[in-house]
This record gives structure tokens, C-alpha cells and sequence, in this order.
């Protein structure tokens, strides 16, 4: 058999990283002591369910071939607010978590606007939204707000228990109920379709009648809500807001879809691949924590590495079409490739 023509570029990119990922994992369980438990595992999920939750909204985007570059700024926005309500106003958790992420969504919607109904290019709308969203942190306070509520905290620390020594936090609970809603928006529902179509080709969405304007409006306040709930998880976590909250984020989020199998250009890729993405970041973080003589900025330059890795991936898989075969042609003789092309 044949196993270059039997695996779809579609779904290569997506096991390629998890295989690495099972390969990192299994590489620090055989190097260090206590690397493999089932907390160190689920510390993953912990450590990074903001930045899980906001990969989701910017998986959404690229898969339409848009970006997203706002993302870690209504993520910093998103902390501000809640802990200014919180603290300074004394409101409700209860109340302030719907407000900001009624927010989040709202500031979507109109960078979504102005990319539809403008023609405006996602690239500067967003560019923006991040200046805009950063600098309003400032406008309310330039120093960091601690939150020292009691409910907020209680939530914050609460723990769910699975077995007598593993535990999740309620925020990596939260990111991953969002996964399973995303999964099945963008697998099982029209609009989900609709955004893999656009992808693919705005053009022939449009001629096949397919609500284009609509849906990409609708992603992007997807993405501001999933912003605005990964900021509420930034809360949970640090139990503060600042304004320099999120810094670079939205390079991770891009970084974790893009190594997940989402492909820049638009149209092929998976919502699941980008947790793995996200936990390949964490479990690089992890294994530099462990070794103790490593620099923290070791972690952005493998991920440095593996985004060109895979982009380069990318870009033979789209020159190779649907049949791997071709990815073997680059080995053969000149005249060998050329048969391949034909």
C-alpha cells in the first residue's frame, strides 16, 4: 500500500503535531523526573486556557483568511475593566463577566464591519483594534489592579478534583467547553461551512449564494468574545488587571492555529488542532521549566522553528495538491519531478 496516497494533506498537518507533541511529552517523561504525571499534563491545559480560548476565535479568522491582531490587547482591555468594576466599583462577578464579554464580542463586530462593509483589509482594521483596545487599558489606570473580591477569588482558586491527586481549574474547564462548542460550529453547522467556503474561495461562496458578509462579520465578533473570555481567564489566573496583560498574544494564537494545521491562506484546517498547537507551547515552556538552565526566551525560538516548519509544510502541501506523492518529488531527479507536475 501506498501511504503517501492514502493520508489527505488535510489532515497530515494536524497528526504531524500530534506526534510531536506525544514526542515532547515522551521526551520530558524519559528526561526528567516527575515529567510524567497526569498533573503535569492537565497543568497544560491550566497554565494555558486563555491562550487556548483566544486561538479558537483567531482559528476562526484564518480559516476565512483573515487576522486577527487585537486579540491580546481586548484580552489586556478585558482585565482592566473587570478588575476596575470589581474593585473600584464593587460590582458582581455575576455581572461583570457578562458586560465584558458582551464587550469583546461588540468590538469584533465593528472591526467586522468595517472589514465587510468598507472593503477595508483585516490586516489594518485589527491593527487598530490593538492600539485602540491597549491604549483604553491605560485610560483607565497605568497601574496594575489587584482583585481582591472574595467570590472572584473563591472562583478563581476553586478546584475539580479527578482522582486524589490530579485537579483542573475552572478556567481550564471553561476553555475546554469552548473547544467542544467551537468543534461543533465548525464541523456540524451551516455556519461553520459557510467560513471553511470562504476560506477556500470568497468568490464562489458569494456565486453559490452562501451569506459571506454576514459570516465574516460574525467571526470576528467571535473572535472579540473569545478574547474577551480569554481576558476573564487572565483574571482567574493573575487575579489582576494590567494593561500590559497579553503582550504578544496574538503572535501565540496565530502560532498555536498555524502549528495546529490551520492553513494562512484560508480553508483547510481544524479547531481541535489548535489545542494541540497551544499545548506544544506549553509543553515547551514546561520542559525548559524542568531543565532549570535554560533561558525562558529558548521557548521563542523553538517556536520560532516550528511556525516556519510548518508553513513550510503549508506550502508544499498546496503545491502537492490532494496526493502526497508529490511531496516525494522533491527527492527525485529533475526529470523524475517533472513526470509528477504532468
Amino acid at each position: 500500500m501506498n501511504l503517501a496516497g492514502t493520508i489527505n494533506t488535510r489532515t497530515l498537518p494536524l497528526l504531524v503535531t500530534s506526534a510531536l507533541f506525544a514526542l515532547l511529552f515522551g521526551f520530558g517523561s524519559v528526561s526528567y523526573d516527575n515529567f510524567f504525571s497526569v498533573q503535569v499534563f492537565l497543568n497544560l491545559l491550566i497554565d494555558n486556557a486563555f491562550v487556548t480560548v483566544v486561538a479558537i476565535g483567531m482559528t476562526f479568522v484564518i480559516l476565512t483568511g483573515g487576522i486577527d491582531l487585537s486579540v491580546g490587547s481586548i484580552v489586556a482591555l478585558t482585565t482592566m475593566v473587570t478588575a476596575a468594576l470589581v474593585e473600584q466599583h464593587h460590582w458582581s462577578i455575576w455581572a461583570v463577566v457578562p458586560l465584558v464579554l458582551t464587550m469583546g464580542a461588540l468590538f469584533g463586530l465593528l472591526m467586522g464591519s468595517l472589514i465587510h462593509y468598507f472593503r477595508m483589509q483585516p490586516f489594518i482594521v485589527t491593527l487598530g483594534g490593538m492600539f485602540l483596545a491597549r491604549g483604553l487599558c491605560y485610560v483607565i489606570s497605568i497601574d496594575s489592579i489587584a482583585i481582591t473580591d472574595p467570590t472572584y477569588a473563591a472562583v478563581s482558586e476553586y478546584r475539580i478534583a479527578f482522582g486524589e491527586e490530579a485537579f483542573l481549574s475552572v478556567s481550564a474547564i471553561i476553555a475546554l467547553l469552548t473547544l467542544a462548542l467551537a468543534i461543533f460550529l465548525a464541523q456540524y453547522t451551516r455556519f461553520g461551512r459557510t467560513v471553511y467556503a470562504i476560506g477556500g474561495n470568497e468568490r464562489s461562496a458569494l456565486l453559490m449564494g452562501l451569506p459571506v458578509g454576514r459570516t465574516k462579520m460574525l467571526v470576528y465578533t467571535l473572535s472579540g468574545f473569545c478574547s474577551a473570555l480569554g481576558g476573564v481567564l487572565v483574571t482567574f489566573y493573575m487575579l489582576s488587571g494590567y494593561g500590559l496583560h497579553a503582550l504578544g498574544l496574538e503572535m501565540d494564537a496565530i502560532a498555536a492555529a498555524v502549528i495546529g494545521g490551520t492553513l494562512l491562506t484560508g480553508g483547510v484546517g481544524y479547531v481541535a488542532g489548535s489545542l494541540v498547537g497551544v499545548m506544544i507551547l506549553g509543553v515547551i515552556q514546561s520542559l525548559i521549566a524542568f531543565d532549570g538552565s535554560l533561558s525562558s526566551w529558548w521557548t521563542r525560538i523553538a517556536i520560532g522553528v516550528l511556525l516556519c516548519s510548518f508553513c513550510l509544510m503549508q506550502r508544499l502541501l498546496e503545491r502537492g495538491g490532494t496526493n502526497l506523492g508529490f511531496l516525494f518529488s522533491y527527492w527525485k531527479k529533475p526529470e523524475e519531478q517533472a513526470d509528477a507536475v504532468k
